[in-house]
């Protein structure tokens, strides 16, 4: 199944894509929490990472130990205001499932043994947590914690979530090696950065594509196009096919990726014979209004 038939799928079941994506991922932190990084003394990235070097001092230097996934949940509860305030209270809703549900699993998911070296820790949660991370955001659920002040940066400044991620957690290295040594600071900042590049792969809203259109029926094309993305477009007329020496229009327009369902059903209802081609492009300069998050 392509990309195409992900977004197509994901639009018609949107609720229990989201429902189930958000179950997915708490399985999936859960395994990378309890399966790696604790038995490989890494730490994770945002507050997941917090939480652990919370989990870690209290367990040596006070008489009670505060268990990672209670400080996870409390640590997200102020950015669930800032999600209902700055991005959506749809959105909020879906992350306050997926934060109580990924809760839930650090608790109960635990292994009965489980010894491995820590770069294969570093390497393996980081893989898992990363992509179920990834796929959590490009079915426009949160996570929690970072992801959303990763939105809310990257609809300020364009910058990509995964450097974002990556830059902000700096500090989670260094005290990965004041609290263990610094090799444990090496795989922790192994595991951040792969974490990092993992969602960048997976979630690819952010990347930008240009759209370029050839066809005889540019009004309708370009109403659909407006009326369900409210994209901006060039309009070329004039140009004229080889083939058969007909009168035609193109169309140019950016779009995010996961717009990409939308404007080529769209094409394809209003002008089946149409020509469409999409490529990626690496900077926008002026004005591009980014896709909501609901």
């Amino acid at each position: 199944m392509n990309d195409f038939d992900l977004n197509r799928f994901s639009r018609n079941n949107s609720f229990l894509v989201r429902i189930g994506t958000a179950i997915l991922y708490s399985v999936m932190v859960a395994v990378a929490l309890n399966f790696f990084w604790h038995p490989g003394h890494i730490y994770s990235s945002g507050i997941t990472g917090f939480a652990q070097i919370v989990n870690t001092v209290t367990s040596r230097y006070l008489p009670f130990t505060i268990p990672t996934e209670a400080t996870y949940f409390a640590l997200n509860v102020p950015l669930f205001i800032l999600a209902w305030n700055k991005i959506g209270h749809e959105f909020t809703g879906y992350t306050v499932f997926a934060v109580a549900m990924s809760t839930i699993m650090m608790r109960y998911i635990q292994p009965t043994h489980i010894s491995l070296d820590p770069i294969l820790c570093a390497i393996f949660g980081a893989a898992v947590n990363g992509l179920g991370t990834g796929i959590a955001l490009k079915s426009g659920i949160s996570t929690g914690g970072l992801d959303i002040l990763g939105i809310v940066v990257r609809k300020k400044t364009g910058m990509n979530y995964g450097k974002f991620n990556i830059l902000v957690n700096l500090v989670i290295v260094l005290i990965a090696g004041f609290l263990f040594d610094w090799s444990r600071a090496l795989y922790t900042a192994l595991n951040i950065f792969i974490n990092g590049r993992m969602i960048d792969s997976v979630y690819t809203q952010h990347h930008k594509l240009q759209v370029m259109i050839v066809t005889e029926h540019p009004e309708a094309i370009i109403e659909g196009i407006q009326e369900k993305m409210h994209r901006g477009i060039t309009i070329f007329h004039d140009v004229e096919g080889a083939y058969g020496h007909t009168e035609k229009t193109v169309l140019i327009t950016i779009i995010d990726t996961y717009d990409l369902y939308d404007i080529r059903t769209t094409v394809q209802k209003c002008d089946p014979f149409a020509f469409m081609s999409v490529t990626e492009v690496q900077k926008i300069y002026g004005r591009f209004r980014e896709q909501e998050v609901v």
